[in-house]
């Protein structure tokens, strides 16, 4: 097991090596991740509510 320095200096030296995105790449990347979960949103509220009155005009029928 190394010692806490050297285990910090590995960390920084790994650290070093990842390409990290631009400000700009961060925000486009957030607003397309938002765009997503909108529509994802819509999509699922919209299945809910034909699925309930799917099943509220087989219940209906039925009595």
């Amino acid at each position: 097991m190394a010692n806490p320095v050297e285990f910090l200096a590995q960390v920084r030296a790994e650290a070093n090596k990842v390409t990290w995105p631009t400000r700009r790449e961060t925000l486009i990347t957030t607003a397309l991740v938002l765009v997503m979960v909108v529509f994802a949103s819509i999509f699922f509220v919209s299945v809910d509510q034909a699925l309930r009155l799917a099943v509220r005009f087989l219940l209906d029928v039925t009595h």
